[in-house]
């Protein structure tokens, strides 16, 4: 009975231990990467403003397991992702990615140029809200290693593609 006691006694603290170390990571997750592109706004903008131009340059989306509902709507495995209105609609795209776990992220991909300018500056990142649980927390520590890498191999492919038109 003291055994089990004591197993009993050292889960809840190794529980209560690791949410406070938790609790000291950050409950907003952000993965930011930028390339430039020698290419007009406009072009690039027709590759990034829905999901079919999205195909042409970003892995994965020419899978079968992507279910293309509209332009601006899939489901690319077990995530749907949804292109929203932006209020700076020639230079921003918002989109949000539900996982079937309901965690979302929200996506933002901007253009910036300089009047009178050839290269444009592309940023794309990443928004995550982080729930409490420490698990959750300890794995958001992996999300720049992870998001950043394939964020970085997309937007090369997007660089190579808009420069190459």
């Amino acid at each position: 009975m003291k055994f089990i006691k004591l197993v009993l006694i050292s889960i809840v603290v190794f529980f209560v231990l690791a949410s406070t170390i938790g609790l000291l990571f950050p409950s907003t997750v952000v993965v930011s990467r930028v390339v430039d592109i020698t290419a007009p706004k406009d072009s690039i903008f027709l590759l990034i403003k829905d999901i079919n131009g999205w195909k042409k340059w970003m892995d994965g989306l020419n899978d079968t397991t992507v279910n293309m509902q509209n332009p601006l709507k899939a489901k690319l495995g077990k995530t749907l992702v949804t292109i929203q209105p932006s209020k700076q609609a020639d230079t921003t795209i918002n989109a949000e990615w539900i996982s079937s776990n309901n965690g979302t992220q929200n996506s933002l991909i901007e253009i910036f140029q300089q009047p009178n300018q050839n290269t444009a500056a592309v940023h794309w990142q990443f928004v995550q809200h982080i729930g409490w649980l420490p698990w959750e927390r300890f794995a958001s520590m992996m999300s720049d290693k992870i998001m950043g890498t394939m964020m970085e191999k997309n937007l090369n492919n997007l660089k190579q593609l808009a420069e190459s038109h």
